[in-house]
């Protein structure tokens, strides 16, 4: 399975007149609040640090979650929200938060107690779990396969997706993570190990 990428890939910064340098929060439209609390902070662990009024819709509350590096989480709730949220154009498809590696089975055996099904696939960069939330918005739980230090991630996957094409395969597998890694000096030494398909859908 072969991909011909379409668009140039690169992690130097592109010449636009306005250029980000992070994330500060996303916010997402969630179902009621004790439901969002229970899965967020008293099942996945972060810490609910702030809650008042949406302000431009007072009758929601808005909620905001740590998801454990201090980057912030949001979700507008209230009654009578509906599920299964529509994942068309312009939508969010679904979110993913890391976990450490040591943690992957314990996270499995909590999903399964707390009745979350889940779906364990290899994507080559990364190992991850599908899960969705109470209000059907899908969760992927990821686990590093390799130590990459945060400000080089982008150079990293930029560097491996050159490999991939050059090697004309269809996705960014271990050989050209390693290739990449060892090529930028950085530890290609798996973290991580996992047995799984590379899966298709969540």
């Amino acid at each position: 399975m072969e991909h011909t990428p379409e668009h140039d890939v690169t992690a130097e910064a592109p010449d636009s007149p306005v250029h980000t340098v992070g994330t500060d929060h996303m916010t997402v439209m969630g179902g009621d609040a004790a439901s969002t609390i229970a899965f967020y902070r008293d099942l996945l662990g972060m810490p609910l640090v702030l809650e008042q009024p949406n302000l431009d819709a007072p009758e929601l509350t808005h909620l905001f979650f740590d998801t454990g590096d201090g980057r912030i989480l949001t979700f507008f709730v209230g009654t009578d929200r509906p599920t299964r949220p529509h994942r068309g154009p312009g939508n969010v498809h679904h979110l993913a938060f890391s976990i450490a590696p040591g943690e992957f089975d314990a996270t499995k055996e909590a999903l399964n107690d707390a009745g979350y099904g889940f779906n364990e696939f290899d994507r080559g960069a990364f190992h991850s779990l599908y899960t969705q939330d109470p209000a059907g918005l899908v969760v992927e739980l990821v686990v590093e396969k390799y130590a990459i230090p945060d400000d080089r991630r982008g150079e990293v996957l930029a560097l491996a997706h050159e490999k991939r094409v050059d090697a004309g395969a269809g996705f960014v597998d271990d050989e050209h993570m390693q290739a990449a890694l060892e090529e930028l000096g950085l530890d290609s030494t798996p973290k991580f190990e996992g047995e799984a398909p590379t899966g298709a859908g969540v």
